[in-house]
């Protein structure tokens, strides 16, 4: 269905003066027939504890693991499910435990509106300090439930064109050289490929990619690894060599005066990702890094990502939006954004083996954003 924007207009401003239903048929699709007009006129918050499978083992500089925990979230107004998650990988400071804890504190009931969503995220941030993974999906799911009832994917409505999307790179974890071979070979249809170093064994890395994939553009995420500025300089100037398009968060986040001195000297973009968190450490960031990486999962949703592309922007800063190993849910609320940034890592739906979402797809390695309204999921099974 297409809707010209005097349309779009008078549907949004008759959904926020009145709340009213548009649509016919389908809950999941943001559409309802007269029998989920029943359903309750207060938000109703559920959640559910779920594991994400991966299909490969996942190293990066700081760990290993076969699994990540997850928290699925939905929120129910009117017959209408918006849908959420919180992707917890376990060197972060949130699990499921406390993220159960924080949605016991929230009371979205006392919302009539689902429509006033600085309020309502307003509230929720402030309901308990951190949790930002938690709250990220209660504002995933707040914004899927009012993009259908806008009836509207939210590229539209924040006013981006969905051809714009870049390719995403697809994630090669550190491992040893046969299976780094073997990775590469089966990520043989992305365009751009995403290599985590920091493990010891960078040049090794690199050199087995490169066996299977010589011209391929590549992306490199250090987490933290190097500790040594002028080491750091040393392997920056080889990566140049070695075809790589930027370098992400050489080294810890703490050592900001080392990190500007790279970025300074360094013939490569610098990004941060570590470094950072929320709308205030793009400020920080600044003529530290020469850009930034937002996840959805630290910043705490798509409110606060798109505001802080908005300020990166104003900064002339590059902005890479990278995600958690995650289901297709986070991963295509933070394709919403994908048209607005200049490189997109939104490969954690494709590196696990249990997603129960149809959502985002990559085709020719470049993200294709759905027509669904929302953030444009569909359940595909049961969770």
């Amino acid at each position: 269905m297409t809707h010209n924007r005097r349309d779009f207009l008078k549907r949004a401003g008759l959904l926020a003066a009145s709340g009213a239903l548009i649509g016919a048929n389908d809950c999941n699709s943001g559409k309802q027939n007269s029998q989920s007009n029943k359903g309750s006129k207060k938000m109703e918050l559920t959640y559910k504890e779920y594991e994400l499978k991966l299909k490969h083992v996942f190293t990066i500089a700081k760990n290993s693991r076969t699994t990540t925990p997850d928290m699925q979230v939905r929120i129910h107004y009117k017959g209408y499910t918006g849908y959420g998650e919180a992707a917890m990988p376990p060197y972060y400071p949130e699990n499921p435990k406390s993220a159960k804890k924080f949605y016991e504190k929230l009371d979205l009931g006392q919302f009539k509106d689902p429509f006033q969503i600085e309020k309502i995220l307003n509230y929720v941030d402030n309901v308990a300090e951190g949790n930002h993974f938690a709250k990220a999906s209660i504002d995933i799911a707040l914004h899927d439930l009012v993009g259908k009832l806008m009836d509207y994917p939210w590229y539209k409505i924040w006013g981006y064109d969905k051809t714009k999307t870049p390719s995403t790179s697809f994630t090669i974890g550190i491992d040893e050289p046969e299976m780094v071979k073997k990775k590469t070979e089966e990520a043989e249809r992305f365009n751009v490929l995403k290599v985590k170093l920091g493990g010891g064994n960078d040049k090794e890395m690199i050199n087995s990619v490169r066996s299977v994939a010589p011209e391929k553009p590549l992306y490199v995420d250090v987490n933290g690894g190097w500790k040594d500025k002028h080491k750091a300089l040393d392997m920056v100037n080889w990566l140049e060599e070695q075809g790589i398009e930027f370098v992400e968060q050489p080294m810890p986040k703490d050592q900001i005066e080392d990190i500007a001195w790279l970025t300074q000297n360094s013939s490569l973009p610098i990004m941060a990702d570590e470094s950072v968190q929320r709308i205030q450490s793009v400020l920080d960031a600044y003529q530290v890094y020469d850009g930034i990486n937002i996840k959805l999962m630290k910043c705490t949703g798509m409110r606060e990502a798109h505001k802080m592309i908005n300020l990166a922007r104003s900064l002339n800063m590059k902005v890479l939006m990278g995600c958690m190993t995650a289901t297709s849910c986070s991963i295509s609320a933070a394709a919403q954004l994908a048209p607005a940034i200049d490189w997109a890592d939104l490969d954690g739906n494709l590196l696990i083996s249990n997603d129960p979402y149809e959502g985002v797809q990559v085709v020719d390695g470049k993200l294709v954003l759905p027509e669904r309204p929302g953030i444009g999921i569909k359940p595909i099974k049961k969770i």
